[in-house]
Formats: C-alpha cells, structure tokens, sequence
C-alpha cells in the first residue's frame, strides 16, 4: 500500500527502512531516496517507529 503519494512510498519500503535502522522520518525518507515533502504520512510513519522493536527488544524511543 502506498502511504507516501509525494515519493511514491510503499509500508513495504518504509517499514524495510525502519527495519534497518531508521528512527525518524527525516532517516525513512532519506533510505528510501525521498524527502519530507507535504508531510501527511509523517504521522503514519512515526507510528511505524514507534510499534517497531529495536535490537533490544523494546519499543523504539522506550527504555
């Protein structure tokens, strides 16, 4: 599904980003060759960091 219509971002790119490291969006956009251009995903793709584990196990932004 695209999320981003600005850079054409699927949450299968996004989502791959994220998996890779990316913990803001500025870092998403940027792994997936875009930019932050209208900012309507910006709240989609936050989400998607936030329900994301990191390498720890926990909650992206929690201890």
């Amino acid at each position: 599904m695209i999320v981003c219509l600005c850079n054409a971002l699927s949450d299968a790119q996004l989502a791959d980003a994220i998996a890779k490291g990316a913990r803001r969006p500025k870092d998403v956009y940027c792994a997936c060759g875009g930019t932050a251009q209208c900012g309507v995903c910006t709240k989609t793709i936050l989400t998607m960091i936030r329900e994301t584990p990191t390498q720890s196990g926990s909650i992206a932004g929690l201890p």
